[in-house]
This record gives structure tokens, sequence and C-alpha cells, in this order.
């Protein structure tokens, strides 16, 4: 059962700092005499020293919380030493995270299994560091204290891992300020929905930290000088982010629509705007997530050609027009009234509103198919297709189904005998590929169809767009909002279908699949 974090123990621990905590005041402070000695170090050079001294402060807590450990201490020193070590790595995870992925893991993974695709293959890596020590934390039993001080000095190896890569990582103004709105998106979408503390509830107060780091880091960049009023929202939208969250009381009753809206959107929005004020270039590669979002509620945020396999193999209009023809006609199918549109029907929202469908050939009442029919709408921003995520990219989504005995029971060489036998299909292949007729670009045309049917205009998100309350009020009912605020929080569906996609595909970077063993993506 969780333990819900105690408002009073909260207060305490903001209040309270410890030895490791104060060591980190010394090294920043001895880092800051530095900077004003040396007017020659530049903003970057002075985010490198915080960002070293915060790991050694976080290698501190982590020393500590492996000598309790060891020392058999009682299991509220442990729980203490745990949230400390927690907030300690709240203070780098910003940075940490874009530089460092695989040691973040090791330091913050998955308290449950998690699964990861490598092509066909699905390999489940076993929950490690803070998330893993936290299952067995809350409640303590000393009969485990063993596996316990193992798993911490695991811990520890990958903290002090982190400062050996760290010291000599080279860095870039681009890559901060990508850092600093990544971890707007990440607090967003993992940490006050309790993704990676779901048992200690400690999210809030972290991330209040977090977002303390990350003003704290950005105070080095002379945004005054290029943008003065900017400057002072900026401080404004850190302090009141901040207080909101202090002051929120439960883990539970926290509005995270109104956190959202009025304080983590204005923040990235703000950001984006600073680093463009600074001069700063923002990165232009292709990413699902675009790197010039201001949320992750703008109606272009997302790419759906991310996940295509090779850019020539992108969407094009007569693509989009010929894969729309061939979703709604029998042709691909080997049943005469049997298309992708039989199951995938536009008025019910891409489904048939069936728990599952009749398989081909089966009667009312006979032969079904497997599985429920799943939705195609945003199915382009899925890392992996179908319930066990067998297959990487929508082509061979299309694929699998058509040639599925009781869902079209097709063939693909068939389809292509018949496509080329019409003229009026042949000059569309030949409008949207420079070979034709092909199995390759029948799927693709599909594909790139399904591609087409995004959904990223909701009431929802134009309601977090907005900024003017009393339309927020109007676009959402006040049951829709604790429905909202339910999801995110108490009711922990946001910590597998994650905010805004509400899928699979595992936020910030929403580049592959973050799917546990037990939770779920798409269904199919």
């Amino acid at each position: 059962m969780a333990q819900t974090f105690p408002l009073m123990e909260a207060r305490r621990i903001q209040r309270t700092q410890s030895w490791w905590f104060r060591v980190s005041l010394l090294v920043a402070a001895v880092a800051g005499l530095y900077r004003y000695t040396n007017p020659t170090l530049t903003p970057l050079q002075q985010v490198r020293q915080q960002y070293i001294a915060d790991i050694v402060a976080l290698d501190s807590a982590t020393t500590r919380l492996h000598h309790l450990l060891a020392t058999n201490q009682s299991a509220p020193a442990l729980q203490r030493s745990f949230r400390q070590t927690r907030l300690a790595w709240k203070r780098v995870e910003w940075l940490a995270e874009l530089y460092n992925p695989e040691t973040s893991k090791a330091i913050n993974g998955p308290a449950l299994a998690e699964v990861e695709e490598d092509d066909a293959l699905q390999n489940e890596i076993q929950g490690n560091g803070l998330q893993a020590l936290e299952e067995v934390l809350f409640p303590y039993d000393p009969a485990n204290r063993a596996g316990l001080v193992q798993q911490a000095g695991v811990l520890q190896s990958a903290v002090r891992r982190l400062h050996k890569v760290s010291v000599s990582n080279p860095m870039t103004d681009s890559h901060v300020f990508d850092a600093l709105r990544l971890e707007v998106f990440r607090l967003i979408t993992l940490g006050i929905t309790g993704f990676d503390a779901p048992i200690a509830n400690t999210s809030l107060p972290e991330t209040a930290e977090a977002l303390a780091s990350m003003q704290r880091h950005l105070s080095f960049y002379p945004l005054p000088d290029h943008a003065s009023v900017l400057a002072r929202q900026l401080d404004e939208a850190f302090a009141g982010a901040i207080h909101y969250l202090n002051q929120s009381g439960s883990f539970a009753n926290f509005d995270r629509l109104t956190f959202i809206q009025q304080h983590a959107n204005i923040l990235s929005s703000n950001l984006l705007d600073a680093q463009k004020a600074l001069s700063i270039p923002v990165f232009q590669e292709s990413r699902l997530l675009s790197p010039a979002a201001r949320t992750l509620n703008e109606p272009d945020a997302f790419d759906p050609s991310y996940f295509v396999d090779a850019t020539a193999h992108r969407a094009t209009p007569s693509r989009i027009y010929l894969g729309r023809q061939l979703f709604y006609d029998p042709i691909l199918s080997g049943a005469p009234n049997r298309s992708c549109a039989t199951c995938h029907q536009p008025d019910n929202a891409f489904t048939d509103g069936e728990t599952k469908n009749r398989a081909v050939g089966g009667s009312a009442v006979g032969r079904r198919v497997r599985r429920n029919t799943p939705t195609v709408l945003n199915a382009a921003f899925q890392a992996a297709q179908f319930a066990d995520s067998r297959v990487a990219f929508l082509e061979d989504q299309a694929s699998d189904v058509i040639q599925n005995k009781d869902e079209m029971h097709g063939s693909l060489p068939n389809a292509v005998t018949a496509l080329s036998s019409n003229a009026a299909y042949r000059a569309a292949f030949m409008r949207a590929y420079p070979d034709g007729v092909t199995e390759r670009n029948l799927k693709n045309a599909v594909a790139s169809y399904i591609r087409s049917l995004v959904s990223l205009d909701t009431r929802l998100d134009r309601a977090m767009r907005t900024t003017d309350k009393d339309e927020q009020e109007t676009l959402l009912s006040a049951e829709e909002r604790l429905g909202f605020n339910l999801f995110m929080g108490k009711a922990k569906c946001a910590t597998c279908h994650f905010y805004p996609l509400f899928n699979g595909t595992a936020p910030p970077h929403v580049s592959e699949n973050g799917k546990r063993s037990a939770g779920h993506t798409r269904h199919g």
C-alpha cells in the first residue's frame, strides 16, 4: 500500500540542510567566489561548475544512505536519508538525463521491469537505482537489509560514474537550454504524476527542488542584459511554480491541470524565448517532440513522420490520398466486404465499438478476432505497434493485419496483382512512387494515410494552450478537470498512459517505447 508523504516531513526536508547538503553549498560558494574573481568565466563554465558541485552533493547523499544501511539504522532514518538523496538527484537530473541517459537510468531507473524494443526481440530491463530502493524501503523490513546495502552500493557506483564522465563531458549552450525545457516536460509527464516516486509520494517537493536547481543554473546567463522584462517574467514563473508546489498539500489533491496551465507551460515558453533572446541556436534536428515546441500541447509539437524507417518513405499528399483509397477498399483483403475501415470506422473514432470484431468468415455469434480494435488516431506517435509491440513500423502493422486470416485474410502478392490490373490504381501509384505498384509501396501508402490521422487539437489541448482563465474553464467542465487530475495523479493512469499523447511512448524524448511489464501500450 502506498504511503502518503506527510506535509510536515516535506516542509522539514525543505528547511533542513543535512551535512552533505551543507558541503554542496560550500562547494557552490567556492565556485561562486571563483566566478567573481575570474570575470572571464563564461556562463557555460559556471553552469558546469555548479552541475559538478551538485553531483558531488549527490555522491555525499548516496554515501550516507549506504552507510546508514550498512550500520543498521532505524527505518525513519533510512527513509529520511533516501528522501534527501532523491532531492539531491533532482538537482542534477535535468542535465544528467540529456548527457548521460544510461547512467541516469542506473541511478533512477524504473522500479518495475521495463520492456525495451530491439527489432523483433523484447528485452526486459530489471529495475535498479533509487526507484528499486524505494520499493524495499517503504515499508522497510530489516530482513532485506543485505540486499539493500548491495543496491545502495551499486547506486553509489553509478553516481561516481556520472561524476567521472561529467568532468570531461563537453557542453554547449544549446544543450543547456534544450535540457532545461526537456526537464520542464519531464516534470509534467513523469514528475508530478508520481512515475519515479510512486510509493514515497515525494513527487511534489522533488519537482520544486528540480525547478530551483534549473533557476540557479539559468541565473548564470546575462538574460537581464538582453531582455530585462523576460528575465523578470522567468524569475516570477519559477517562483510561482515552486510556491504552488510547496503549498500544494497532499499528492492526491494536487491540482495538476492548473499547475501545467498556469506554471509549467509558461516556464517552457519563456525558456524558449530566453534562448532566442540570448541568440543561442535552437536545435533543428529531427525528433518526435520538436526541439522548438513551446509546450507539449502545440498543434505541431510532434512529428508524425518521425517513426518512418527512411526519409524517402515519408508521407506526401499523393501517398496519403492513395492510402486513403486503399484503406476503404476491400481489394486488400480476401473477403469481398472487408477493408481496413470495416473495423477502423471514422464515425467511431476509427474503432468499431465492439469488444472484439467478427473474424473473416465468422458469423455474428461465431469466431472473433483475438483483440479489440484500437483507434488509429495518433498511431504515428507510437514507437511500436500491437499489444505485444511486435513490430516497429506502421508499414509492418498494415502487412500483419492484411495477411491475418481472421482480420483481413488477404495476401500482399495477390493485392499487388489486383492493383496492377486496375488502371486507376496503376496511375495513382505512379504519381506517388517512381516504381509504381509494389508490396513496399502498398504498405507505405496505407501507413502514410494512418500517419495523417493526427488529433492534437482536442479541448484539453486548447485549454492547456490558452492563458485566458475564463476560456480554460469554458473548454473543460469541472468534472473533466477533476477527471484529468485523478488520471494524472492519485489514480496513476498517467504513469503508463503518458501525457499528452496518452500512449506508451516514454516522455520527454518520446523516442522509444516505455512499456513496463506491469503496464501496457496501445491495444491491438
